[in-house]
């Protein structure tokens, strides 16, 4: 087997451990959240986004003969339950949770426009069809986040300077 091909299943099986990680943090902040409907509901509907990509992320390496790496799927799993947990003690998690969630979605979109490319270069069309599918998903909810990342902070804030009314979450 070609070493691009090699990399192209190393990258799918990082891809996946990533999405599971994703799954675990937005499962966790979904959880949390109390006072930002939109916010949730958008996390959510992530969140259901991201296991059809994990779905597919599997077809792909199935059909190139390969599975997910269960140490690399736990790893990020167990990751995802730390920042989850760090996040809960922090007095501004709302806005904390969101900026943490920009900078993960440009992460997977890094990683989406790599796996593109190299399944271009090994010939595999159809991992490069799903990776711009996935892809089209994951710049879709990053473009939401640093769209509504003003309205959560002003949203945190007047929340936080009123008396009686929770804001973090």
């Amino acid at each position: 087997m070609s070493e691009a091909r090699e990399h192209l299943l190393g990258w799918l099986r990082d891809a996946h451990a990533m999405e599971q990680q994703a799954e675990q943090m937005l499962k966790s902040q979904a959880s949390r959240i109390e006072h930002y409907p939109k916010v949730k509901a958008r996390i959510e509907q992530h969140l259901e986004e991201t296991r059809g990509q994990q779905r597919l992320l599997e077809g792909c390496l199935e059909r190139l003969g390969s599975s997910p790496s269960a140490v690399k799927d736990t790893m990020g799993m167990m990751t995802a339950l730390g920042q989850g947990i760090s996040g809960m003690f922090a007095s501004d998690e709302i806005v904390k949770g969101a900026m943490a969630s920009y900078v993960f979605e440009n992460m997977e979109i890094a990683s989406y426009v790599t796996l593109i490319a190299a399944a271009r270069e090994v010939g595999d069309a159809e991992t490069q069809r799903v990776c711009e599918q996935i892809l089209a998903q994951e710049e879709a909810m990053a473009q939401w986040v640093l769209d509504n990342l003003p309205e959560v902070t002003q949203a945190f804030l007047v929340r936080d300077a009123t008396d009686g009314m929770e804001a973090k979450k």
